[in-house]
């Protein structure tokens, strides 16, 4: 597994195949991670997550093996020979996990129970079979349980599990949400990412049966930053590893001398650098976090999120004003696109911006299960990465190029006010909100549950994704290799789309060139185009409920959805008619005829 994967697919507490084998990866306390040899820094994102730091997942060490950790689970198996179905060490297996009775490699069970609080547990297949008629369990003496496919259909009641005091069942309807619920089961409170006995005690959640693989067994909850002046400049970059001390120095000496002194001792005058330059560095830094650490004041609308907080503010003011100077070790470069004499700016495009190098930091913070992480539902419980309490979080550094364009604000205003587009985006919204005021009922939460959505919230994410489509064909880039990264607010309204990819994908260049203002020009209209007329219409422009819980209109899999890596809201919020119209009432759309 790549290492980018062990932030965005097989992070802490999700469950890897490996060959016949099943395994959870285990907490960060667990791994054996090089402080000062896999360090990341990015002050924005460690400031907004409390953290210290970050460090780069541990790579295999040969000989001894000891990257990032992982424990056997599901530990229930069964072999299909012999048809045994109990706990992996009870087989006698040898090394290659094959029966000590009868040599057939046994298998890990299909089947979990997880529940939305993150929790994660065995199939209580035992349970299941006796419906709780007493209080034995699957290891309990004198019940031996053994799996059996009958091979007359593929449906769950081919599935039969048996015991040896006579009783047996099918796994028919364990799926179903209350399926736990009717054999009187609980929560178990089990983390065995953290240990093999590892508990929580007190959860009150219903389990749901999930298949091993299932998507739905790990949602990964993480953050993201651009590395922007001054933190991405040379002279800034300096200071990370040894910030803590000298900010503790300059505290101790308000002069300086003892800042400069370790400064010196610590070799990081290099190339020059003046000392003094440092130290003023040094100094900016810490009143940059000490106005960060004023609180923001209240929202006017409690119930509307603004996308992305200040870190995203940050990042959008400096990515439009771009950079007049730029050195060689600076992991930031953003400059306006030249001018062509008889091009101008494309229609209703307020600014376009050429980021030539772009660093982006992404952080697992947490996971979720069964229910996908929502920005607007403050009741969802995030799952814990470590049984202790650890400074840093498990991170990825990423470079890439990338397009930065604003939307032209009079105009944005204007169509905002217009009943059509605020109709469109108040259904949307009030589905939102809905599907978010259920799940808070279900996990007795009280607060007032908020969205993101509104008309240029919508308007802003379908675009992006319309451009990406357009871009992954004129620029040579799988459509993976892209993603988008929006900047909505009462005074943004920016779409960034880039390459930040670890792999080779990432680095092919091209992406930068789609900026100019007649390929952009060209790519829009292109865009605009594809996209008047989907392959499934009329109906999916005449769609009121598309998606996960209804949460798209005129958006399907022909037209406006990317592979879930490239989006930023899990293909949710989109609605061509916000940017095109409909044929019936094209001023509906930013970019109506």
């Amino acid at each position: 597994m790549r290492r980018g994967q062990m932030i965005t697919t097989y992070g802490v507490g999700a469950m890897v195949a490996i060959g016949d084998r099943s395994y959870i990866v285990t907490g960060i306390d667990h791994w054996n991670v090089d402080a000062e040899k896999f360090a990341i820094h990015e002050p924005r994102l460690q400031h907004q997550l409390k953290v210290k730091g970050f460090r780069l997942p541990p790579a295999w060490d040969e000989p001894a093996g000891d990257g990032v950790r992982v424990r056997l689970f599901p530990e229930i198996h069964s072999c299909p020979e012999c048809h045994r179905l109990q706990e992996y060490r009870r087989f006698g297996a040898d090394r290659d996990g094959r029966c000590g009775g009868c040599g057939r490699t046994l298998v890990p069970s299909r089947f979990v129970v997880a529940c939305e609080n993150g929790h994660l547990d065995e199939f209580p297949y035992y349970e299941w079979v006796h419906r709780k008629t007493d209080g034995e369990t699957v290891s309990g003496d004198g019940h031996r349980l053994s799996l059996h496919t009958t091979g007359r259909t593929a449906s769950l009641r081919s599935i039969v599990v048996e015991c040896s005091c006579g009783k047996k069942a099918s796994l028919e309807g364990a799926f179903g949400k209350s399926a736990m619920k009717r054999i009187s089961l609980r929560c178990s409170g089990a983390t065995p990412w953290l240990g093999r006995d590892a508990r929580e005690e007190g959860c009150q959640a219903t389990p749901r049966t999930l298949q091993r693989g299932a998507s739905a067994a790990w949602f990964p909850v993480y953050r993201s930053a651009l590395s922007i002046p001054p933190w991405s400049q040379s002279m800034h970059k300096r200071l990370n590893a040894d910030y803590p001390m000298l900010k503790r120095l300059l505290q101790l000496d308000p002069s300086g001398k003892e800042a400069i002194d370790s400064i010196r001792e610590k070799g990081l005058l290099k190339e020059g650098a003046d000392p003094e330059s440092l130290l003023a560095a040094l100094r900016e830094r810490i009143e940059d976090e000490e106005r960060a650490s004023v609180e923001d004041p209240e929202e006017a609308d409690a119930s509307v999120i603004e996308v992305g907080g200040r870190v995203r503010e940050e990042e959008y003011a400096q990515l439009s004003e771009g950079t007049d100077h730029v050195e060689r070790g600076d992991e930031f470069e953003c400059v306006r696109p030249p001018e062509v004499p008889g091009v101008q700016r494309p229609p209703k495009i307020g600014g376009v911006m050429l980021a030539k190098r772009l660093r982006e930091v992404r952080a697992l913070e947490s996971f979720t299960r069964v229910i996908a992480p929502d920005e607007g539902m403050e009741s969802v419980r995030l799952a814990s990465i470590s049984g202790e309490e650890m400074d840093w979080l498990p991170a990825i550094e990423v470079s890439g190029e990338g397009v930065f364009l604003t939307l032209d604000q009079e105009a944005l205003r204007t169509w905002e006010k217009g009943e059509g587009p605020r109709r469109r985006a108040d259904l949307l919204r009030e589905r939102h909100l809905g599907v978010l005021r259920r799940r808070a009922e279900e996990a007795g939460e009280t607060r007032t549950p908020r969205t993101p959505v509104s008309p240029r919230f919508v308007l802003l994410h379908t675009l992006s994704h319309m451009l990406l489509n357009e871009w992954s064909l004129d620029a040579g880039y799988p459509a993976s290799a892209l993603r988008e990264r929006l900047y909505v607010g009462p005074d943004m309204a920016g779409i960034l789309i880039y390459t930040a990819t670890s792999d080779s994908a990432g680095s092919l260049g091209g992406l930068v060139a789609q900026g100019r203002y007649d390929r952009l020009t060209t790519s829009l209209h292109g865009a605009l185009g594809r996209h008047r007329w989907c392959s499934q219409d009329p109906t999916c422009m005449e769609s009121h409920a598309s998606g996960v819980d209804g949460l798209n209109l005129a958006a399907c899999h022909a037209c406006v959805l990317l592979p879930e890596t490239s989006c930023e809201n899990n293909n949710l919020f989109l609605d061509r008619a916000m940017v095109v119209g409909t044929p019936e009432a094209p001023s509906i759309g930013f970019y109506g005829e």
